[in-house]
C-alpha cells in the first residue's frame, strides 16, 4: 500500500474519532438532507456530509463509532449513513448490513472513502511551488549542458554554479515565475516555482555536476535548485475554523485556471505567520468594493457588503501564502475574493 493510501487511512480514523457529545452546540442540519445515503465509488466525507449538514467540516462532531462495526472510522462504497437523533441531536450512524461479525473485510483499505479529493491536490503537497527572494538569491543554478545541449531534459547532464555540500543529493529544478504579491500593502510574499524536475548531484564543486533525474518540461540555463526535503507529505489534516480571526484574499489560482469553482487550488495572502494551518475552513466572500451613487450625484460612494460566495479548505502553508482547495461554490469565483473563518 502507497504512502499517500497510508496515510489516508490515518487521517480518516483520526477525522472521525469524535463524538455528538463534544459539539459546542446543535450542529444544523442541511434543510433537503436525506434520512439515509448509500455510499458510492467516487464520494468523499465533505460530500457525505453536505448532504446532511449545513456546514460539513462539522461532521466528526455528530458521528457515532459503532464498536460493533468492523473498522467504524472508515467508510466504504455499500455502506449506509443514516441520519438519527440521541437527545434531541443529530447523529450520524454507519450501517453496514450484514457485517457486524469480526471476519476479515475484503475491501482494501486503500478504497475508503477520502475527506475529501485527493488527487486534487497530491501534486501540491510536497514540490517546492513558492520561493521567497532570500532563498532564490541563496540557490544554485544551472550554467551549462554537456554534449552541446542547450536544453535539458531526463538523462541530460549539467553543471550549476556553487554546490559545495554533498549532502543532500537531490535537488527540485524550478523555474522563477510571476512574484505573490499582497493585494492590499504590495508587498511580494514569495515566487511562483514552476516545477521543472529533479536532479541528482554527481560532482560538488563551483561549477557542480548533476544530472537531471526526471522532468516535466525541458530545463534552461538560469533555472533554480532547490534542496529536496524528505519529509513526508502532509495530508493527515481535520477540518476545523481557525481559533484566531484571520482576513485575507485569493491572490493566485493554480494550473493555469482561469474560471475558479470547486476543487481547484488557489493561493492565499496569509500563510504560517498569520496563524493558518492544514485543515482550516475559510469562508470565500466578494463584494466590499466601493461605488459612486450617481443619484446623489456629489461623488459619494457606497461600500457594498461582503456576500457569501462559497468555502475552501487550507491544505498547505508556506510563510507567507497557503495554498488551498476550493470545497463548494455557489457564485463564480475571482481572484481578490475575500476569505474569513465560517460564521456561526
Amino acid at each position: 500500500m502507497s504512502y499517500l493510501n497510508n496515510k489516508l487511512i490515518g487521517v480518516i480514523s483520526g477525522l472521525l474519532l469524535s463524538f455528538a457529545t463534544l459539539a459546542a452546540g446543535p450542529v444544523a442540519l442541511n434543510p433537503s438532507h436525506p434520512e439515509r445515503y448509500t455510499v458510492v465509488k467516487g464520494d468523499t466525507l465533505w460530500d457525505i456530509s453536505s448532504m446532511f449538514l449545513r456546514d460539513a467540516w462539522l461532521w466528526p462532531e455528530v458521528w457515532y463509532v459503532n464498536p460493533q462495526i468492523e473498522n467504524p472510522h472508515l467508510i466504504y462504497p455499500g455502506d449506509e449513513i443514516v441520519l438519527t437523533y440521541r437527545d434531541g441531536q443529530p447523529v450520524l450512524r454507519l450501517d453496514r448490513k450484514n457485517r457486524l461479525s469480526p471476519s476479515i473485510r475484503a475491501t482494501p483499505l486503500d478504497q475508503a472513502i477520502p475527506t475529501i479529493p485527493i488527487d486534487a491536490i497530491a501534486p501540491f503537497l510536497t514540490r517546492p511551488y513558492v520561493v521567497d527572494e532570500e532563498t532564490l538569491k541563496k540557490a544554485p543554478y544551472i550554467v551549462h549542458f554537456l554534449d552541446d545541449h542547450i536544453v535539458g531534459g531526463a538523462g541530460i547532464s549539467y553543471y550549476a554554479r556553487s554546490i559545495m555540500d554533498a549532502n543532500p543529493t537531490q535537488y527540485a529544478v524550478v523555474r522563477p515565475e510571476k512574484p505573490y504579491k499582497d493585494p492590499d500593502t504590495g508587498e511580494i510574499l514569495g515566487y511562483e516555482a514552476l516545477y521543472v524536475g529533479t536532479s541528482d548531484l554527481k560532482r560538488t564543486g563551483d561549477p557542480a555536476k548533476l544530472l537531471i533525474a526526471s522532468s516535466e518540461m525541458e530545463a534552461i540555463i538560469g533555472d533554480r535548485l532547490i534542496k529536496v526535503k524528505q519529509d513526508e507529505p502532509l495530508i493527515d489534516f481535520q477540518p476545523r475554523v481557525p481559533d484566531t480571526p484571520i482576513e485575507g484574499r485569493i491572490i493566485s489560482v493554480l494550473n493555469g485556471v482561469t474560471q475558479i469553482g470547486q476543487y481547484n487550488v488557489v493561493v492565499l495572502n496569509k500563510g504560517a505567520n498569520a496563524g493558518l494551518e492544514p485543515g482550516h475552513v475559510l469562508q470565500i466572500l466578494q463584494g466590499g468594493y466601493e461605488v459612486r451613487d450617481i443619484v446623489k450625484g456629489r461623488g459619494e460612494k457606497v461600500t457594498l457588503p461582503l456576500e457569501k460566495a462559497g468555502h475552501l479548505m487550507v491544505f498547505r502553508t508556506f510563510e507567507k501564502v497557503s495554498f488551498a482547495l476550493v470545497m463548494d461554490a455557489t457564485k463564480a469565483l475571482h481572484v481578490l475574493d475575500w476569505v474569513r473563518p465560517p460564521e456561526g
